[in-house]
């Protein structure tokens, strides 16, 4: 792991619960006001197990993202702090994929996207 882990820098909101050679799957929770400390995602799927409203911040880019539960996204690799603006807890499992991307993304998309 390294320091730019979500698991190491923020364990108390993202847990580990499962993960091979190609996989790493975490379950991500927290309250309205929690905020993360930077951190970094490799490319992943994310799925929303409560509806939330959230701050995505990066490189002095932000956006605000409001989702209702039972959403799929994809997650282009990125590194971010994100705060929870919204008045219920967040509830999320990412899929992090360990293989490498095919080919560079060219959006630089910041956040999750349909």
């Amino acid at each position: 792991m390294s320091e730019h882990d979500p698991a190491v820098t923020d364990p108390e909101f993202y847990t580990v619960i499962f993960e091979n050679d190609r996989v790493r799957v975490l379950e991500y929770r927290d309250r309205p006001g929690d905020r993360t400390h930077p951190h970094r995602h490799p490319d992943s799927v994310m799925y929303t197990l409560s509806a939330f409203r959230r701050r995505v911040a990066s490189g002095g880019r932000e956006v605000e993202v409001d989702l209702p539960a039972g959403q799929a996204r994809w997650v282009s690799a990125q590194e971010h702090v994100g705060e929870n603006i919204g008045a219920t807890d967040t509830h999320t499992i990412f899929v992090e994929l360990k293989e490498p991307a095919p080919a560079p993304a060219l959006t630089g998309a910041l956040g999750p996207t349909a």
